[in-house]
């Protein structure tokens, strides 16, 4: 992984753990499936860094909502920029292809990028509509995406300024359109421009824990789902038709989305108890985000409505206001109750909800 602070990583769906348990599990086929896989994003890294390194890619600290925005959100609210760009890979490796829909031009017939571009607009939508947030830098920038990335690639990326999506496989995995994926890969980018999260340890955690949290509400405002009607599945349905298991990860249950032969048990704690010791996967990102998904989940059944409006708002304003990219689960849950402290009251219910549900995984604020 390719990153200083100042620079932004490349961000998978799929992590390193589910691939290298297919490369120890797996038929000679399928093993070198896995070792392409993981040569390939570190590939789409080293290419990633070599961009961020030609032409720099600070992580600007624009905020919006709560927190400090460039332009009021009066002024964006007259023009939003929602400004969508789908391309077609053609199963290549180069980004971005060729272009196949712009803003405002009707749908091209192209099931993916059609999707790609429905999806992109969800995204925008929760985000400006409910936090005052001008697409993901805050400024109206471009939504770029491929779709029919690579020929038959498993994964799905932000890679600091555009999303890419493979077709998948068939076997092990089916689609990467689906919105909680779209959401996910996309809040990278809220993060990338809200000041970063260095992707390492606990911080990287919380980085892909910001992005499950605002995937799985996306898919939950667009269908218009209150917390307590959610599935909290991040990546439901992409799974292939012989895998045993119903997405990547579970924030209501973490540990229990998939147990496969191939692919192996879903590794995700839930409580502090359960915190996995690793190097693999930059301290296991990918896997102890599981603890601060779960207790957003809870603080969502415990206030209960929809995850966007108070839960949401706070986990918002909270990432604005953050001021340390090293940040540990300590320090974001501390963050987490001086926002709701800012936006209701000490001893509001709000607040008293949220700090029972991080003592609910283990940690004391």
């Amino acid at each position: 992984m390719c990153f200083d602070g100042q620079r932004a990583p490349v961000h998978c769906i799929v992590p390193p753990h589910m691939l290298r348990v297919l490369e120890m599990r797996g038929d000679a086929r399928q093993a070198e499936l896995a070792r392409a896989m993981l040569a390939q994003g570190a590939k789409i890294r080293d290419e990633r860094c070599a961009e961020a390194a030609r032409v720099g890619s600070p992580m600007l600290r624009t905020r919006g909502g709560d927190g400090f925005v460039a332009r009021t959100f009066a002024e964006a609210a007259a023009a939003p920029h929602l400004d969508r760009r789908i391309h077609d890979g053609e199963e290549k490796a180069a980004l971005p292809g060729r272009l196949l829909r712009s803003e405002g031009e009707d749908p091209t017939g192209d099931p993916d990028a059609d999707a790609a571009y429905d999806m992109a607009g969800a995204v925008h939508e929760l985000y400006f509509q409910r936090f005052e947030r001008d697409s993901l830098d805050g400024e109206g920038m471009p939504l770029v995406a491929t779709v029919h990335h690579r020929r038959k690639f498993n994964n799905a990326f932000w890679n600091g300024t555009q999303m890419a999506y493979g077709d998948g496989d068939g076997e092990l995995f089916t689609s990467f359109l689906e919105l909680s994926v779209v959401g996910h890969e996309m809040s990278h980018g809220v993060v990338q421009f809200s000041g970063g999260l260095i992707y390492q340890g606990q911080s990287g955690a919380l980085n892909e824990s910001f992005a499950d949290v605002f995937g799985s509400m996306t898919r939950q405002h667009a269908e218009k789902t209150d917390a307590c009607a959610a599935d909290w599945l991040i990546g439901k349905g992409i799974l292939g038709p012989g895998i045993s298991g119903e997405a990547l990860r579970s924030m209501r249950m973490p540990g229990t989305a998939y147990n496969d032969p191939l692919l192996g048990q879903d590794p995700q704690p839930y409580h502090m108890d359960l915190y996995v010791n690793t190097q693999d996967d930059n301290g296991g990102v990918h896997i102890n985000s599981g603890i601060p998904n779960h207790a957003f989940y809870l603080y969502c059944m415990l206030f209960g409505g929809e995850a966007w409006l108070t839960p949401g708002r706070i986990w918002y304003r909270a990432l604005q206001q953050l001021n340390n990219p090293y940040a540990s689960f300590s320090d974001w849950a501390v963050e987490t109750m001086q926002a709701g402290i800012a936006l209701f009251s000490t001893g509001s219910r709000e607040v008293i909800a949220l700090r029972r549900a991080w003592k609910l995984v283990g940690i004391s604020v």
